[in-house]
């Protein structure tokens, strides 16, 4: 098989690129293509012929999207609409990476793939006009939903939590938002799982379990054997420019068709420790 991966820099594309083995594979960067520009896009997917794109380039700076409104829609929905009719015109498949902002986090549940779309911030607006877009376009692509990335060799939430538990007595974490924290490892073979399988339609990809980033931050801290305190906080206490959804668990369900079950959010953090360590 055949595979361009549009965010190959990123932290999701950085580890499709190690683990995406016995195929042929193609990683392009920001830097070698623009995916605002449409005529860019058609050039090198026509030159590359791919059988799948994986589109994993986005502007995911959830909290600058919200004073970068237009730069966030140019990159996140209208980028994706570029390459998706790239793909249609050579007739490759497509997977797009999608996020749990796309919806309001009102639910006490896990959410279903079919649940109403109803973003709250610019970064999840944008997302979720991707997806309508991309399914009237490309009415087979798969859009796979994640949430809570983290991974090496990035910015994320464990990185961020070690650097200041490293030097800080107590660190202060909102715990009324839960979600679905996903290791990029484990992402990365459940995608590359799903272009195997030739997926479509909406699937949602995540570690299993779920937790507060309280929760979360206390796992890292005791995981890396650290002393420093971990509180918790509201919200409120802890105001950012974007507003988070409170509850974003994805439901594993729509993985099950595809014989992919992922790892407890707990096993991923390990790995991603001794990873960091090493």
């Amino acid at each position: 098989m055949k595979a361009t991966i549009f965010g190959a820099s990123g932290l999701l594309g950085k580890e499709l690129m190690r683990e995406w083995t016995g195929d042929e594979v193609v990683g392009l960067r920001s830097t070698d293509v623009d995916i605002r520009d449409a005529d860019q896009v058609q050039r090198v997917v026509e030159k590359r012929k791919p059988e799948w794109i994986v589109l994993s380039a986005a502007y995911t700076n959830v909290d600058d999207c919200e004073s970068h409104t237009e730069l966030a829609f140019a990159v996140n929905r209208d980028g994706a609409v570029n390459v998706a009719k790239a793909a249609m015109r050579t007739g490759a498949e497509l997977l797009f990476l999608s996020s749990d902002y796309v919806f309001d986090g009102k639910k006490t549940t896990p959410y279903e793939t079919g649940d109403q779309r109803n973003p709250q911030s610019v970064y999840g607006r944008s997302k979720a006009e991707a997806e309508i877009r991309l399914l009237e376009i490309l009415p087979k692509c798969c859009i796979a939903r994640t949430s809570w990335l983290f991974g090496t060799g990035g910015k994320c939430f464990p990185d961020t939590i070690l650097k200041l538990a490293a030097s800080r007595p107590a660190l202060d974490v909102v715990n009324d938002q839960r979600g679905c924290p996903t290791y990029s490892v484990d992402l990365a073979r459940a995608i590359i799982a799903l272009c195997r399988n030739h997926a479509t339609g909406i699937v949602h990809t995540t570690n299993a379990g779920e937790c507060s980033w309280f929760e979360f931050a206390q796992e890292i801290v005791k995981g890396a054997k650290l002393k420093t305190e971990v509180r918790p906080v509201s919200s409120q206490q802890m105001a950012r420019p974007a507003p988070r959804p409170a509850y974003s668990v994805l439901s594993p369900k729509s993985l099950q068709p595809y014989g992919v079950a992922m790892p407890s959010w707990q096993d991923a953090l390990r790995r991603y420790l001794s990873e960091r360590k090493n």
